[in-house]
């Protein structure tokens, strides 16, 4: 099909989407939020719908090789369950590998549902195969161009989203009002702490016409990071949540069940996919299974006295304790058996697609003069304990890998062990970076860290100061930081070939005018077996 005939299919049937706020969608019957796919087997794929309706409803999903449905080659009958917020989720069998398929929903009255397209993965020798990486999309901070922009592709294979589909805070809380674009309505106007919370947020991103199109057009993978529970999260708690907000296990119950519902995806907390003899994709959760509370650096010099002291003996002691989890420890031999098989199967490249950045980034000491000569007393302590923690040894983002080193050295390790060619793929920090990841000062792979879809990053906290500044400051602290954008927001395509691995990081124009253009492109590649970036 060529673009325009693409373009035409996924916004066939999306007007309704278009309606501002998600209560018009839930109110509305029918075909609600258009179609998705994700779960992609070698045979197989999982088809997403939602259908409204007084009572529960048995839709039939039909599979063709061409859009016109000539010849359906595959499907089955789903229900659409009040229970499940009227959404259905069926595993479609009996495909044939690496190619591209048609897919709709039929109720029975005969209404249809949009049709959507997605793609079997290869089996045995597979010469290429592209990815499309997003993360951090807050919607009320702008429009979802980067959507917008890879719909437009014909080149993609599959979509990964590495967290924060969405984001749980209350109108005017992140964004501020002042912040918030105009239009880019969310429902409920609180933030989202129950089910029925979750629910109905999901709803109203999903009425974006952006996102919609793209879940049409491509399957994807998916797995959450914090935000589609609370800002923080990990397994007994989170920064956003207080004891007014329940227990902690049932608001988590209540968020992973609207994600299954809402999102194409298995109802499991971690997986893999196998492209062909190309490359294993590992998709592991590092939120709220095996994750220990992360560290706070107020909390490591509360009480008073010697900061640089206390920091220095944290450094050296709990902040390297083996004890610390981020994955647990099934999940961690879960993931360093399949490095191990993944290799010695003859795959080419292990791919990790996670959550949070696994390079090492240490404060500057140019940031000090980064927050003005007029900052508050309160951030002035806090950047004085960064640069007194640098000093340390301790990196800055303690809610990533840098606060669990332990952990991180045992999974690095093990791909060393496995002779793993490892790529990892992240969002979270809202910023691009390219990462040179090393274990016992031996190269273990590469890192590809994709900027926010709409998340403001490190320039909406250091007015004033240039990203060539800020980049030239944090590679100088950070060894392993090989290349950063710290201004902008966009997607990242993944080009996977036999020998080599290309990241594109496509930065757009602007996210507050609904617009697709691009600003620029940023491209590094990595060759097999150096197991670090080629050039920045």
């Amino acid at each position: 099909m060529d673009r325009r005939q693409l373009i035409a299919l996924g916004t066939a049937g999306l007007a309704a989407l278009s309606l501002p706020g998600a209560a018009i969608a839930m109110m509305a019957q029918g075909f609600t939020h258009g179609v998705a796919s994700g779960e992609p087997g070698s045979n197989s794929v999982l088809l997403w719908t939602r259908f409204a309706a007084a009572n529960d409803t048995m839709l039939t999903a039909e599979v063709a090789e061409t859009a016109d449905f000539a010849r359906v080659v595959g499907g089955g009958s789903v229900t659409a369950a009040g229970e499940r917020d009227h959404t259905a989720k069926l595993v479609v069998s009996g495909l044939e590998p690496g190619r591209w398929y048609y897919y709709r929903f039929v109720a029975p009255d005969g209404t249809q549902s949009i049709t959507g397209r997605t793609r079997t993965l290869p089996e045995g020798p597979t010469s290429a195969f592209t990815l499309a990486l997003f993360s951090c999309s807050n919607l009320p901070f702008g429009w979802f161009n980067a959507y917008a922009h890879a719909a437009a592709r014909q080149d993609i294979d599959l979509v990964v989203h590495s967290g924060d589909y969405l984001y749980e805070y209350p109108i005017g809380d992140y964004p501020s009002l002042q912040q918030a674009v105009p239009g880019r309505d969310i429902q409920p106007a609180h933030e989202m702490v129950a089910l029925a919370d979750y629910r109905l947020r999901y709803a109203a991103y999903r009425s974006d016409p952006d996102l919609a199109r793209l879940h049409a057009l491509f399957p994807m993978i998916a797995q959450w990071d914090d935000h589609e529970m609370t800002n923080d999260a990990w397994k007994g708690g989170a920064e956003n949540h207080n004891d007014g907000e329940g227990e902690w296990p049932e608001r988590v119950a209540a968020a992973e069940r609207a994600y299954n519902e809402w999102m194409p995806v298995a109802d499991t907390r971690w997986r893999y996919y196998q492209v062909g003899d190309l490359a294993t994709i590992f998709l592991p959760e590092t939120r709220v299974t095996g994750r220990d509370k992360q560290f706070e650096i107020a909390e490591i010099v509360a009480g008073g006295g010697d900061t640089a002291a206390q920091l220095k003996q944290f450094a050296e002691t709990t902040y390297r304790d083996p004890a610390r989890q981020m994955l647990g420890a099934s999940q961690e031999k879960w993931l360093f058996d399949g490095f191990a098989a993944s290799t010695k199967s003859g795959t080419r490249w292990q791919v990790c697609a996670q959550q949070v950045v696994m390079g090492s980034l240490y404060t500057p000491p140019e940031a000090r003069d980064w927050f003005g000569a007029n900052m508050a007393d309160n951030v002035r302590r806090r950047i004085d304990a960064a640069q007194l923690a640098a000093k340390a040894g301790i990196p800055f983002n303690l809610d990533a890998w840098d606060g669990y080193p332990a952990a991180r050295s045992r999974l690095l390790a093990a791909a060393q062990r496995a002779d793993a060619d490892l790529v990892t793929l992240t969002g979270d920090t809202h910023n691009a970076w390219a990462f040179d990841l090393s274990e016992g000062g031996r190269p273990a792979g590469i890192e590809i860290a994709g900027q926010s879809v709409t998340s403001p990053g490190y320039e909406a906290y250091t007015r004033g100061i240039t990203d060539t500044q800020r980049v030239s400051a944090l590679r100088g602290s950070s060894s392993q930081l090989k290349w950063a954008n710290t201004q902008d927001r966009g997607y990242v395509i993944v080009q996977l070939t036999r020998d080599h691995v290309g990241a594109n990081w496509h930065n757009l124009e602007s996210i507050r005018t609904h617009t697709p253009l691009l600003k620029g492109t940023h491209s590094m590649t990595a060759t097999r077996g150096r197991r670090r970036f080629d050039t920045a």
